[in-house]
This record gives C-alpha cells, structure tokens and sequence, in this order.
C-alpha cells in the first residue's frame, strides 16, 4: 500500500472568496484553487517535448459517475461540497472500525485506506459524467438490453454468487478489478497509478492487482479483428499537450456499465498543474448505449513508490465466504429437519 497524502480543503475557501463556486471546467477549479491563472501554467516536458505526465498519481474521489438523484446543476458550491466529503468520511470511518458492525474485514482508518485520508484532487463537479448535460448514463439500447439478459442467463446457470469461485465477481477472484480501465475508475481504495514514458510508449500501473498498461505512441496499424483482451488494445498519440489514449478490442468478459465487446474507450491526459491531470473519457459502444458518453476526474499527485498488491497470496477471502455460505446452508437445512419434526 502507498502512504497517503491529506489534500487540504483550505483553497474551496479561496473559492467561495473569489466568487468562484461554480468554475466551467476540471481544470478551471485546478487553476483557482492552486492560484494558477487557467490557461497559463506552463506544462514539464520530457527530453523529446512532450508534457511529462510521469510519477504517482491517484484517482481517488467523493465525486459519483452518474449526478444523483435529486441533485441539479454541474457543480457543488464548495460549502456543499465540504459537507459532502466530511459528512462521507465519518460514515467510512464508523463503517470500518472493529466492533462497529460484524463483518468488518479490517479498519481502513487504521492503515490509511479511507477516501479521506487518501490524496485526491478537490473536485465541485456533482458529476463525473459532463455529456450528456443531465451528468447521467444514456439509456441502454435494446441491444444493450439482450446482452444484459444473456449475461443474467449464464449467470444463472452459475448459481448464486456464493455457490462457486466461478459465479463470483472478478475482484474478489483476483482477475481483474476497475481501476486498471480503461476508462480508469477509482477503486475503493488504493486508487493510485505510476506512469512512466518514454518517446514511443507509455505505461501506466495501476496498485490494484498491479495491472500495467503498455501503450505504444503513434503507431498507425490497428490492432488484429482477433485479438481481443480484459482491457483491451491501446493506441496513443499526442494531442497538442494532451495525451490521447484509443482502447478497442474489448473481449466483453469485463463489462464496463454493461459495456460489449464493440465498446471504444477515448482518454484525454492533460496536466493542470504541478499536482493534477484533467482525466477526460468519452465510451462509444453501439452495443449498448445509441450515442457516445464523456466523463471527467481528476488525478493528484501523491508520493511512491507503490509497493505490491499480492490479492490471491494469503487471502482467504473467497474461500472462506464460501465456506459460511454452506455453513449457512447446512443450518438452515437443520432448522427445517427440526421444524418437520415438531
């Protein structure tokens, strides 16, 4: 795990100050909350030219994909923001500490894990969707629909979740979890990444299950019909200062929001500042949705190195949830023998 850095909340001050409680983009916040006029901050570049996004960075975040329910307008005010995160973070905190509830698998508190304790740029956004404007997912297309009725089938055919490894979800059998991407999502916890570049690849590890993407830099030829993986083929080109990541080729068994195996994932990179990267994502997926979608995070710098994530090595998670789950069903089949008896 990664020692956390605690982000201040001092600049949402600064903002509410300025008049600034609604700032038009990511990177719009980024540059009044640093003190950084926007469009002026003059971006690091590697010896070949190119914007250095290299180092740590985390994707932690209060901020929902989707705008909730009963919530209206793009941005919070930084009061209602403040509110927000404190109000969550006490919540994270009562959750996790032994005692509280039981099944606490460990206090997250104590080690470091909570959101609020983790780096992560202050976001007002009352949504990482920005299109379309309602900061909400588009309907599912009704083939997106036959392909969620097929996946509910095959699952059913698996049984519960808890009747085998198999019918369990992917992270909990450490094949893969979210916050590799594409798109990147913010894990639980240790929602952090290590980039590094160089003038034809870049790479990006995630700290969860330590997945790395290699992502080759201007190379023209498309990947193979064929070839189909968990996070897919990524293609990269610069963009001006931002870094344009393309991923196709998805193999559908890792869906992303119901996502098929047609989805294109576009990501956007563009550093902000000294400590953040406006992370911008559009997913087209003609499978599921009838009109692309776009989302935006931000990323903020926190201190390395990472150190491994070993998920399978002395867990017994998996095992031992299924080991109560035919514990529960010998009980409940002793209850109902006695029940027939009386």
């Amino acid at each position: 795990m990664l020692r956390r850095d605690i982000v201040s909340n001092g600049w949402l001050v600064a903002l509410a100050g300025l008049g600034l409680a609604a700032p038009g983009s990511a990177a719009a916040q980024e540059a009044a909350g640093s003190g950084q006029a926007a469009g002026t901050y003059e971006v690091p570049r590697t010896p070949d030219g190119h914007p250095d996004l290299q180092g740590f960075w985390s994707n932690q975040t209060y901020t929902p994909l989707e705008r909730r329910e009963g919530v209206t307008g793009a941005f919070h005010t930084p009061e209602e923001l403040a509110l927000i995160e404190s109000g969550a973070a006490g919540r994270e905190s009562a959750q996790t500490e032994p005692g509280t509830i039981p099944d606490v698998h460990y206090d997250f508190t104590q080690f470091g894990l909570d959101r609020s304790q983790a780096a992560r740029a202050q976001n007002l956004r009352t949504s990482m969707i920005v299109d379309p404007p309602d900061g909400r997912l588009p309907p599912v297309n009704a083939a997106g629909e036959r392909l969620a009725a097929e996946r509910a089938e095959a699952q059913a055919r698996l049984g519960g979740r808890w009747d085998s490894a198999e019918a369990n979800q992917l992270d909990d059998r450490c094949i893969i979890m979210r916050g590799v991407g594409p798109p990147l999502m913010p894990s639980g916890y240790n929602a952090n990444y290590h980039i590094v570049q160089s003038a034809g690849h870049v790479m990006i590890l995630s700290e969860m299950i330590h997945d790395a993407r290699i992502i080759p830099l201007d190379d023209p030829a498309a990947p193979p019909a064929g070839v189909r993986q968990w996070i897919g083929v990524s293609r990269g080109h610069w963009d001006g200062d931002a870094l344009v990541v393309e991923t196709t080729n998805f193999n559908g068994k890792n869906p992303f929001q119901g996502s098929g195996d047609r989805m294109t994932v576009t990501e956007r990179f563009t550093r902000v500042s000294d400590d953040v990267i406006e992370y911008r994502f559009t997913v087209d997926d003609p499978g599921t949705w009838d009109r692309p979608w776009t989302a935006e995070n931000l990323m903020q710098r926190t201190r390395g190195p990472l150190f491994e994530f070993a998920c399978h090595e002395g867990n017994y998670g998996l095992y031992n949830t299924l080991v109560g789950a035919r514990l529960e069903e010998q009980r409940a089949a002793g209850e109902a023998e006695q029940s027939r008896d009386r």
